[in-house]
C-alpha cells in the first residue's frame, strides 16, 4: 500500500486517521551528548520515514529486547518530502535507515547516492520480483496496488456491472462517474497515470487520457478529497454526499472500510476494478554516513523478518514481500489479489516522470 501507500504518500492508513507510532522524533538528549565519536557504540537506531510508518508496539519492543537497540522514528511528511530532505543532507543523514522510497522515486534516490549497500538477512526469502536493486542499496519492504475502487451499492441499484479495466472506463455507461487525483500533486494520481503508461505505452497514453477526459473524469488535488469527499462508496464520502461511484484509491481500501466501519459491516461496501492497477513497492536503505551502521543493518533485517512482515498489513495496509508471510483474515476475506498489475521500470519513470506529468496536465486539468 504503499503506499504509498501510501503512496506515496497518500498512504491509506494515514489518510483515514489510523493511529501511528508514538515513538517519533530524532535522537534524544543522551544520544546527542554522546557525540559522533561514540556513534558506533550507540544503542539507538533512528529510522527516518514518511508519516505513515507504523508497527505494533509489542512487535517493536520484541525487536528492541532481542537486539539491545532502541528505535526512534523520525517522521518527515510524505514520501517525496522525506526523500528530498535526505538528499539535501547526503553524507550527514538525520538517521540510520530510511524507509518509504517507492519505485516511482527509486532511481532518484539511487542516483543521488544516499544509501550504503547492505544485503539484509532474509532477503533470499523475499519474492524476487521485488528485488529491483541488485547492488542491495535498498531492501524491498512492502507492496501495494493503486486501483480504481467502486461503490457496490451504486452499481447494484443501477443494475450496472462495475468497470474492471482501463478500457472499460472509456465506455459511455461510466460517463461522469470517475474521480481521480492530480498526478502532479498526489501519489495515487501519479500511480494511475503510470498505469496508463504501462498499459498503452508512450504512443498511446495521451490518447487514453484525452478520451477519459471526454468521458467526464473529475480531477481533484489529493486522495483525501477524492476518497473522503467525492467518492460515494466510502464512509467519509457518504457523509459528504459524494456523487462519484468510482475513485482512484488502493486495493487495500475495502478491508479498511470494514475495519473502521461503524458498525462494522459483514461485507466491504466497496470493490476493486482489478484491471486498472499500478503496483507500488516500498524500500528501506542504510543511509550513507549513518552514525549507527550496525544498528541500521539490524533494523533492516527486522523489517524483512516474518514477524514484522505479518504485522505490517494491519498497521500500514500494504502487502508483505516475504514469500511465506501470511495475510490477516481481514485482507483474505475482504481484499483482492492483483494478479497482473501494470508496472513501469524505475529508471524509465525517473527519465520521463516530469515530462509525463507536464504533458498530462493540459490534457486533463483545465
Amino acid at each position: 500500500m504503499s503506499t504509498t501507500k501510501k503512496i506515496a504518500g497518500a498512504v491509506l492508513a494515514a489518510a483515514l486517521g489510523v493511529t501511528t507510532l508514538g515513538a517519533c522524533g530524532g535522537t534524544d538528549a543522551k544520544d546527542k551528548a554522546a557525540g559522533a565519536s561514540d556513534a558506533p557504540k550507540s544503542k539507538t537506531i533512528t529510522l527516518v520515514s514518511h508519516d505513515s510508518f507504523n508497527v505494533t508496539d509489542a512487535v517493536l519492543k520484541d525487536f528492541e529486547k532481542q537486539s539491545g537497540y532502541t528505535v526512534k522514528v523520525l517522521k518527515s511528511g510524505d514520501a517525496g518530502a522525506a526523500l528530498n530532505q535526505e538528499i539535501l543532507t547526503k553524507g550527514s543523514p538525520r538517521g540510520d535507515v530510511f524507509f518509504g522510497v517507492d519505485n516511482t522515486l527509486l532511481s532518484r534516490a539511487l542516483d543521488n547516492g544516499i544509501f550504503t549497500p547492505y544485503e539484509a538477512k532474509g532477503l533470499a526469502d523475499v519474492k524476487p520480483e521485488y528485488v529491483l536493486d541488485k547492488e542491495h542499496r535498498v531492501t524491498p519492504i512492502d507492496s501495494g496496488d493503486i486501483c480504481v475502487n467502486y461503490d457496490k451499492a451504486y452499481f447494484a441499484d443501477k443494475k450496472l456491472a462495475p468497470p474492471q479495466t482501463l478500457d472499460d472506463l472509456l465506455k459511455p455507461e461510466y460517463k461522469n462517474l470517475l474521480v481521480t487525483e492530480n498526478a502532479a500533486t498526489s501519489s495515487p494520481g501519479l500511480g494511475f497515470l503510470l498505469a496508463s503508461v504501462g498499459k498503452y505505452g508512450e504512443a498511446g497514453w495521451k490518447d487514453y487520457w484525452t478520451k477519459l477526459k471526454a468521458n467526464g473524469v473529475e480531477v481533484v488535488d489529493g486522495w483525501e478529497q477524492a476518497y473522503n469527499e467525492r467518492f460515494s462508496g466510502s464512509a467519509g464520502g457518504k457523509k459528504a454526499k459524494g456523487d462519484r461511484p468510482l475513485v482512484v484509491s488502493y486495493a487495500s481500501s475495502p478491508p479498511v472500510e470494514v475495519l473502521y466501519g461503524e458498525p462494522q459491516p459483514a461485507e466491504a461496501p466497496t470493490g476493486v476494478s482489478t484491471g486498472t492497477c499500478f503496483r507500488q513497492v516500498e524500500f528501506a536503505g542504510l543511509l550513507k554516513g549513518a552514525k549507527n551502521e550496525e544498528g541500521g543493518k539490524a533494523l533492516l533485517d527486522f523489517l524483512v523478518s516474518k514477524k514484522f512482515q505479518e504485522d505490517m498489513p494491519l498497521q500500514m495496509f500494504v502487502n508483505p514481500v516475504l514469500k511465506d508471510a501470511k495475510l490477516p483474515e481481514l485482507f483474505t476475506k475482504h481484499g483482492v489479489v492483483i494478479e497482473k498489475p501494470e508496472t513501469v521500470a524505475p529508471d524509465t519513470i525517473a527519465k520521463n516522470r516530469e515530462q509525463w506529468v507536464k504533458a498530462w496536465s493540459p490534457l486533463v486539468v483545465k
